[in-house]
């Protein structure tokens, strides 16, 4: 019996790439529709023709067993999911790939490796779904370590525990979303925790990453839901209280959040879970540009409503997911509770939007039936999508961030100019499009998406350009350079101008008490040794 295999370079497993006679019939529809010109189909470099540097070094043989220096594993844990990674994997480029990849099958397994990487000065990568999009897996770590090695948490992946009357459950950190949800399923219970990478990521990393659902408001962030962490550092066992709160100084939960790999590899967590909702209602709603439905989601934003959907797309958004038809900007809007229904507030809403000059959507032919159906539809298969825009020869990727409403006009001017100035100066034509994926009484976090045509062997360099520029608009316009990405490798220059230096002090510091030999993660959150 054969095993299915995810892709050594893109997104998904290997039977889910179109073949080559589906993607080329395909193509001049899909161009059409990007309003790119697609280049000659290529193909990715076969898993068989990689060439990968010999390992530098040798796995104990008390780790041999769970440790693995087979090609394919290595390709495998040498990239993450971002547009860079993409092309390089596609192309057969793994530069940085880890020496072994440990599959740790417990905590005892952990703490071995730990101990072998410390006194080997071997950098130990922690790896859940593989689906970083800003270089936090790639074991790219310098000529200061003996080698690399990326910890695999896949084996832990099971729902250890359910507390029915707190509704909180205790996760292995390698439960990717399907896996724990299933498990919680069992019991009429859901995490509500849906990132766009859910079919991969795992817990541990969404922990790792700060990272967020889709839903727009409330608990979003994995902050929202998280009551505990625990974790294995070189220096020890890092595990807090369970607690629905508390205000015993900084929080060594916080601190573990948004860590990504650097001060220890987090095990497990207790997290808030929750009935599976009974109540739900969606609608689209047309305004005549992107700044007026700005306007009317500030105030369904400080309405007290928490809507559980309100993702406003710009009018070339929509026209790209086939929500709209390229005229109208479009917000997605959604409700749903446990409890009650939620007619009431999804009355208020159409009404606030109405004052706005909101109307609704029509159904319309075509994938999903409507607005938001056609939109849910291309939100989940935009990564499997991107892959095949690769081998076309068309660049897509995205960036985000977030700003406060007063600063939202003047921001999204800027940053606008500022990538279609570069997508134009790489590229020489493209397109930047915009949407609210988040919102906050106090402000949206906009999502930036850009498409171009690509240069054949030099779309890393063109896709960099465009990061520098949009990174520097971002940066120097008052905004995060992520709200849900990370930081990672990719973002770790513009992270230093955004946090305060005495903050950065203390990270090396707690670093250094926890990695006294700098093996976790170097190069993320913090510069690594050279």
């Amino acid at each position: 019996m054969s095993t299915r295999r995810r892709k050594h370079w893109g997104w998904g497993f290997e039977d889910q790439q179109p073949t080559p006679e589906q993607a080329r019939a395909g193509a001049p529809a899909l161009g059409e529709r990007l309003g790119i010109e697609p280049g000659e189909l290529e193909q990715a470099v076969a898993p068989e023709a990689i060439e990968l540097r010999e390992p530098r070094i040798e796995v104990p043989a008390a780790l041999a067993g769970i440790c693995s220096t087979d090609g394919y594993e290595r390709a495998t844990h040498a990239l993450g999911k971002s547009y860079i990674d993409v092309v390089r994997g596609f192309r057969g480029q793994f530069e940085h790939p880890p020496d072994a990849v440990a599959r740790p099958r417990g905590e005892q397994d952990l703490e071995r490796l730990l101990e072998w990487c410390s006194s080997a000065r071997i950098a130990a990568i922690p790896f859940g779904g593989g689906t970083s999009v800003c270089g936090g897996v790639t074991p790219d770590v310098g000529p200061g370590y003996n080698g690399a090695v990326s910890i695999d948490m896949a084996a832990l992946d099971r729902v250890l525990e359910l507390d029915e009357v707190s509704l909180a459950a205790s996760i292995e950190a390698g439960a990717s979303g399907p896996r724990l949800e299933g498990q919680l399923a069992e019991h009429g219970l859901t995490l509500r925790h849906f990132p766009q990478s859910f079919e991969y990521s795992t817990l541990g990393g969404w922990v790792a990453t700060r990272a967020a659902g889709h839903f727009a408001s409330i608990w979003t962030h994995i902050e929202d839901f998280v009551e505990s962490v625990r974790a294995l550092t070189p220096s020890g066992e890092w595990e807090s209280r369970r607690l629905p709160g508390s205000g015993a100084g900084p929080s060594p939960d916080r601190m573990m959040i948004g860590s990504e790999g650097t001060l220890g590899v987090i095990t497990r967590a207790w997290v808030r879970v929750q009935r599976r909702p009974a109540h739900r209602a969606s609608a689209g709603v047309r305004f005549a540009s992107f700044l007026a439905g700005a306007e009317c989601v500030r105030e369904i934003s400080q309405a007290g409503l928490y809507p559980a959907n309100c993702r406003l797309l710009d009018p070339g958004e929509a026209g790209l997911t086939m929500a709209g038809d390229g005229s109208h900007a479009l917000l997605v809007l959604g409700f749903e509770s446990t409890d009650h229904p939620v007619s009431e507030a999804m009355d208020r809403a159409l009404a606030i939007c109405a004052g706005h000059g909101g109307l609704l959507a029509p159904r319309h032919e075509g994938p999903g039936g409507d607005a938001v159906g056609s939109w849910r539809g291309a939100f989940l298969g935009a990564p499997y999508l991107r892959d095949l825009l690769v081998s076309m020869g068309i660049l897509s990727e995205t960036f985000e961030t977030a700003i406060t409403w007063e600063r939202f006009p003047a921001f999204h001017e800027r940053v606008s100019e500022a990538a279609e100035e570069a997508v134009r100066g790489a590229c020489g034509s493209g397109s930047v499009h915009c949407r609210f994926t988040h919102i906050y009484p106090d402000g949206p976090a906009p999502y930036f998406t850009v498409l171009a045509p690509a240069r054949r062997g030099g779309e890393i360099e063109q896709w960099m350009e465009i990061k520098r520029a949009v990174s520097d608009a971002l940066i120097e316009a008052g905004g995060t350079i992520t709200h849900h990405h990370a930081v990672g490798r990719d973002h770790r220059p513009w992270y230093e101008r955004q946090r305060p230096e005495p903050f950065a002090a203390a990270l090396r510091g707690a670093k250094a008490a926890v990695d006294p030999s700098g093996v976790m993660n170097p190069g993320v959150l913090l510069a690594s040794p050279r």
